[in-house]
């Protein structure tokens, strides 16, 4: 018998941060998350999203053992500013049995009903600066920091229950041997002169706050054109820059402002913290800071986070002055392997921005979806 409860009490959200320690416990691919962290992006106090959002978090239990969770969000912004009348799942995480999938997603269509709501979509989270998608290729593939982790069964569970793929996405790794700077280097010259632009480097993480908010309104508008896009509130602004930005390694920050100082551009880059992670196993104490602060310093392995570039800037080679600084910078800190995060199929844009990089497919990721009856 499959029962399933909401996680409410500390205790019971405690439990559903480290279910899938357990569940992958044996895997090489899966990237802890830091427990903490996650708590807190549950803590209805702390996380701003709720002020447009709301969320449910649900454990299945077998024979006393929890075997399944999942996470009912609704995004408000979306539903009501967007008439996207989307149930959201995510932090889906379940053993293998479709009975459960079954019964987890079940609660998440009840919800959705009550609610008026006509499909259910995901794994996603709050917004596009969460993780996304249900991996189907890679899964020998160390994750990311920026990414979930699955085994190969979780799609076969969701096509057994008739639910069709939502949004496709892929994720590549660039060998920054292969990154010849002749693609962008004349080029970002003449862009620079042309329309009279300069880069911005940083030495440190709160030279980048005095930016932040600028930085959130490119990625907005240079964004809101894709099919995945929702709005982010000022709360969760001044939010996701306390809990990001100390994160970032300043040298990795490349900003191009125009004449007048206003940011038209922008590439963020971190330094993988996937082993750091690792080891870490999901505690920054006592000794999980020391790993994060190395690979900080040394990772040689970076993921390309975000880049966005003002519309009325697009197709004027505002990326070639991005890959520029960074192919100086990662020259100088003896970068081997660019990975860049899930981006999705249908954003042509940012394929072409690659080509000419020689990159490699190494994993694919999907959302599932199913009309609510």
């Amino acid at each position: 018998m499959i029962e399933i409860k909401e996680a409410i009490s500390k205790k019971e959200l405690k439990q559903f941060v480290k279910f899938p320690f357990k569940l992958y416990e044996n895997s090489k691919s899966w990237v802890p998350p830091i427990i903490s962290e996650e708590l807190t992006t549950f803590n209805k106090k702390i996380n701003p999203v709720f002020k447009d959002a709301e969320a449910r978090f649900f454990l299945a239990y077998q024979n006393k053992q929890i075997v399944g969770r999942i996470a009912a969000i609704i995004n408000w912004l979306e539903v009501k500013g967007q008439n996207e009348l989307k149930m959201r799942f995510g932090w889906f995480d379940v053993i293998d049995d479709v009975n459960v999938t079954k019964a987890l997603l079940d609660k998440v269509h009840t919800i959705g009903k009550e609610k008026n709501l006509s499909y259910v979509e995901g794994p996603v989270g709050f917004s596009n600066l969460d993780k996304v998608g249900i991996l189907t290729e890679g899964f020998d593939q160390i994750g990311s920091m920026i990414t979930w982790h699955n085994y190969p069964y979780y799609a076969d569970h969701f096509r057994a229950l008739g639910y069709d793929v939502g949004k496709g996405y892929s994720e590549n790794v660039m060998e920054f041997k292969n990154i010849l700077p002749e693609f962008f280097t004349r080029v970002q010259n003449l862009v620079k002169k042309r329309y009279q632009l300069r880069a911005l480097n940083f030495e440190n993480n709160k030279d980048i706050m005095d930016y932040a908010d600028e930085m959130f309104e490119v990625f907005s508008k240079s964004h809101s054109v894709l099919s995945s896009f929702v709005e982010i509130n000022k709360e969760q602004r001044e939010y996701f820059k306390k809990k990001f930005i100390g994160f970032l390694n300043p040298e990795y920050v490349k900003f191009v402002l125009d004449k007048d100082g206003k940011l038209v551009g922008f590439g963020i880059v971190t330094p993988s913290y996937a082993k750091a992670l690792q080891k870490m196993n999901g505690k920054l104490f006592p000794f999980g800071f020391r790993h994060i602060l190395n690979a900080k310093k040394n990772a040689k392995t970076v993921t390309f986070y975000l880049i966005g570039v003002l519309p009325e800037y697009q197709n004027k080679g505002v990326t070639a002055i991005i890959f520029e600084e960074f192919h100086q910078t990662f020259t100088k800190k003896g970068i081997k392997l660019c990975v860049r995060g899930p981006e999705l199929d249908d954003n042509t844009a940012i394929h072409k921005l690659w080509k000419n990089f020689k990159p490699v497919v190494n994993k694919r990721r999907c959302t599932f979806k199913k009309d609510i009856a």
